[in-house]
């Protein structure tokens, strides 16, 4: 294993455990068995180091997903790639929710990663504006109901997902695979019945 993946492992488990606003560049090195200064070798500040473990140590393939949803237009069943994109979202924002909640309770902290992201063009805005833009590709191609407010759509579909992870977290209950799965297969469905071509 690479020492920047020992890195990002170590980051993933800080912040999961103590959330990002608790989580110090030199207590991540700690964990990795490095020095703070070998940490910067690697990457730039916090917010770099948070989005590569978003990127990749969050949530399996929801990254690559996203970025895959221009390639999927009018290659599969709607109601499969919403239902992926569902799933892997639900596991996603189980993983992550964690990291990034505590932000809100430190708003000089929140303000000051706002503007870092912005920065780099990044934030959790673009997975809503993935899902509606693959959803305005289907609209265009008549395989969605041309009365679809896209960026409405993909609020609902991407929202319901970050509510599960929530209700997850706070009420401690796990849920298990199956679970999830049917959750995305419900939420899939029932959005899909207002999206239907009439």
């Amino acid at each position: 294993m690479s020492t920047r993946d020992r890195m990002l492992d170590a980051a993933a488990e800080v912040m999961r455990t103590r959330g990002l606003a608790r989580s110090t560049t030199k207590e991540i090195a700690r964990a990795a068995g490095y020095s703070e200064a070998a940490l910067y070798k690697h990457f730039t500040d916090k917010t770099e180091l948070f989005l590569a473990v978003l990127e990749e140590r969050g949530g399996g393939d929801f990254n690559p997903l996203l970025t895959s949803l221009p390639e999927l237009v009018g290659t599969q069943p709607v109601a499969e790639v919403l239902q992926t994109v569902a799933r892997s979202a639900v596991e996603f924002y189980e993983e992550t929710f964690p990291i990034g909640a505590s932000l809100f309770s430190e708003p000089r902290l929140l303000a000051a990663h706002r503007e870092a992201l912005r920065a780099r063009n990044a934030g959790p805005q673009h997975v809503s504006a993935a899902v509606a833009a693959y959803l305005a590709d289907e609209r265009d191609r008549g395989r969605i109901s041309s009365d679809v407010d896209p960026t409405a759509a993909a609020a609902l579909l991407v929202g319901a997902c970050l509510h599960f992870a929530f209700l997850r977290h706070f009420t401690g209950e796990e849920q298990d695979d199956k679970a999830k799965d049917e959750f995305a297969a419900g939420i899939t469905t029932t959005l899909l019945a207002g999206l239907a071509d009439r």
